[in-house]
């Protein structure tokens, strides 16, 4: 938590609204179940701390198959219980789908879920976590699901380019106009 309140003065800094939160690793000696109870209660903590300076802590869900093998959070289902039981408009999902598909795939049917608790978005394809359009995820329907759901919000690109330089870049933006054009 002392990490949290330090956050704080970032985030104003920054004109921030958003936290990005990674819930620890792992804990092979401790149930599932009692360490989600243990994240829920910090969470809540947490929340307590950064609603007066109207912040949101996106949770984000890591894969554990290609990056992140020894983290706690690694689906957005996941994420959602923990959201759903701190009941906190300070605490949400981040839906990193680059993470999501390798983690869980069903892109769709999982956002609907759990779409109350998302409330930041990430894309990068997979493999490679390059621009949409170079792996297997299907970013068009991805963006006609989010257009008829009205979502307003925020979508990180967290990739990188799949060309160097300029043409990398020219390749990205490419790639966002045609998913955008769905």
């Amino acid at each position: 938590l002392a990490d949290i309140r330090a956050s704080i003065a970032v985030a104003k800094r920054l004109d921030a609204k958003w936290m990005t939160v990674v819930p620890g690793f792992l804990d092979s000696r401790v149930p599932t179940d009692i360490q989600t109870g243990r994240i829920v209660d910090t969470m809540r903590r947490a929340a307590d701390i950064v609603t007066p300076h109207a912040l949101v802590m996106v949770m984000e869900p890591l894969n554990t198959i290609v990056d992140h093998p020894r983290v706690f959070l690694q689906t957005v289902p996941q994420g959602f219980a923990v959201a759903s039981g701190v009941d906190s408009p300070a605490v949400k999902v981040l839906a990193d789908l680059y993470h999501a598909q390798i983690q869980s795939g069903h892109l769709i049917g999982t956002m609907e879920t759990c779409w109350r608790e998302i409330a930041y978005l990430q894309f990068g394809d997979n493999p490679g976590r390059k621009e949409p359009g170079t792996g297997e995820i299907n970013y068009r329907t991805v963006v006609r699901w989010l257009r008829a759901r009205r979502y307003s919000g925020v979508i990180g690109m967290e990739h990188g380019n799949s060309v160097d330089g300029r043409a990398g870049e020219e390749a990205m933006i490419a790639a966002y106009r045609a998913i955008d054009a769905a």
